[in-house]
């Protein structure tokens, strides 16, 4: 247990810093599956709609230092290409 006073401090804000990066990454993995349902689901116009605000919240996240950004462009690039990979196939079919 800490025994100065900063570091009692320390403790408690990083447990509220704690709980807001976990509702950040929650919104950003929420907003994920969204997208995941709306490609499984193969309606483009949703996907494109979900793959944005997706996005959105990517970018979010990494403004309020949440994420990496190198861990977001991964995760975005991971989604267009689900998204690219979908659709494409559609293209090619029709």
């Amino acid at each position: 247990m800490a025994h100065h006073k900063s570091a009692k401090k320390r403790i408690i804000t990083s447990e509220k810093r704690n709980l807001y990066n976990r509702s950040i990454k929650s919104r950003v993995k929420t907003f994920s599956h969204h997208f995941e349902d709306a490609v499984n689901s193969e309606n483009r116009e949703e996907s494109q709609k979900t793959f944005a605000t997706a996005v959105s919240e990517i970018q979010k996240a990494v403004s309020k230092g949440v994420l990496h950004k190198n861990t977001a462009a991964r995760k975005v690039s991971r989604l267009a290409r689900q998204f690219n990979r979908t659709f494409a196939a559609k293209a090619e079919q029709n």
